[in-house]
């Protein structure tokens, strides 16, 4: 029994022992748990506290963006015509022969600076140098041929004055026998000549009378002969005139032997070589007029009610992003680019799609001056009208078409 009650006892006491030694322990040593969780605790509010400022700087920024870009849009963006279907341009000219022949000599190379008429291409110009001497040659000839009939109207202008005075000479000669035979004739009425002596006196008055016609013949004969000769003359003028005209043209194929630049400019597009054999019309050569460019901008049809003439234009060049150019617009186009296409299109079809249409609009450039000059033609372009630039009424803006212009309205019958 004793044995037993200090057993009980014993066991009690180790009970109570191995009781209190966990709540020691757990007293003594925390549990990483017990960390894990107090060290969130103490965490979490900074972090809380950042992502709400990170949001208000987020939300901050986008106020501030929005609050820019719509005072921007309001004061200038509304009013702004915008494309990016524009393009530089320029009236390029394509250097062609007008006559055929062999390339002698091309004094040009790709891409350089000309002046008007400094020579592009040279064909060989034998064959018209011949043909001018033979045009000059035969102009000479001809000259020589009215140098002949001029003489010959001379020398017929000559026999004139002496068929005028043999005339003259052969009617004295037949007034005076005209005279003898009005005597003989007296005479021999009253008895004092003999008939014989009368016909002497008549003969002689016939002779005269025969050598006065004969001496007019040879004047109005004269006369002729200088009708003749002017008349040859003339001819001979006017066959000068068509030789001339030969060695005119001659002297113009000549000088289209040597193609010139019609313009200053820069040389492109060079297919001359020497040697080779050129025809008329053919493209042997381009000169694009550097420093006249202009810009074509395609505008939707629905934004051409705020694109008039004389409105100052902003130009962004794709190649030069760092340069602001500015410009004006100059002209707007009678059609869309569709109506001037190739091939029209023909919109009575039933299958009909309504696509928005462009106008093409010309705008010229204005500055800056010094960079003017590194534009290229065919360089993509984006261009913003400004609409609040329009030429008021009186000052180049256009005119609004009157009610004799425009016509009366057009009357709609319906029917009965």
């Amino acid at each position: 029994m004793a044995r037993n009650a200090s057993a009980r006892k014993s066991g009690a006491t180790g009970k109570d022992r191995e009781d209190a030694t966990p709540i020691t322990k757990a007293s003594e040593t925390p549990s990483p748990q017990t960390d894990a969780a107090e060290s969130t605790q103490t965490s979490q509010p900074p972090k809380k506290r950042r992502g709400k400022f990170v949001l208000f700087l987020i939300l901050a920024a986008a106020l501030s963006a929005g609050g820019y870009f719509g005072r921007e849009y309001w004061l200038v963006g509304r009013f702004m015509v915008t494309t990016d279907d524009a393009y530089l341009k320029a009236d390029s000219a394509f250097v062609s022969p007008k006559v055929p022949g062999y390339v002698a000599r091309v004094p040009v190379v790709e891409n350089q600076m000309v002046k008007k008429g400094d020579p592009l291409v040279l064909i060989d110009d034998g064959d018209y140098r011949i043909a001018l001497e033979s045009a000059q040659a035969k102009i000479d000839s001809q000259k020589m041929t009215l140098a002949r009939i001029d003489a010959q109207i001379t020398a017929a202008r000559a026999q004139i004055a002496q068929a005028e005075a043999g005339l003259q000479s052969t009617q004295a000669t037949a007034d005076n026998a005209a005279r003898e035979r009005k005597r003989a004739d007296e005479l021999f009425a009253s008895g004092t000549i003999t008939s014989a002596r009368r016909d002497q006196a008549v003969t002689a008055d016939r002779r005269a009378r025969a050598a006065v016609a004969s001496a007019r013949a040879q004047l109005a004969a004269a006369k002729a002969n200088v009708a003749v000769l002017k008349a040859q003359r003339a001819e001979a003028a006017s066959r000068m005139r068509g030789l001339e005209l030969a060695r005119k043209k001659a002297a113009r194929d000549l000088g289209f032997t040597t193609l010139r630049a019609p313009f200053d400019g820069q040389v492109a597009n060079v297919t001359a070589h020497p040697g080779d054999l050129v025809g008329v019309g053919q493209k042997l050569a381009m000169v694009v007029p550097v420093g006249r460019l202009y810009i074509t901008a395609n505008f939707k049809e629905t934004q051409m009610e705020r694109v008039v003439p004389g409105e100052k234009v902003s130009i962004k060049v794709d190649a030069l992003p760092d340069i602001a150019f500015t410009g004006r617009v100059a002209s707007i186009a009678p059609g869309t680019g569709a109506l001037f296409s190739l091939l029209p299109a023909d919109n009575a079809t039933g299958n009909f799609t309504k696509i928005v249409q462009r106008v093409p609009v010309r705008i010229d450039l204005t500055g800056p001056r010094e960079a003017l000059s590194r534009l290229r033609a065919g360089l993509s372009v984006v261009v913003r009208v400004d609409s609040r630039t329009a030429p008021k009424a009186g000052n180049g803006a256009a005119p609004t078409p009157s009610s004799d212009q425009t016509g009366p309205e057009p009357r709609i019958s319906m029917g009965n």
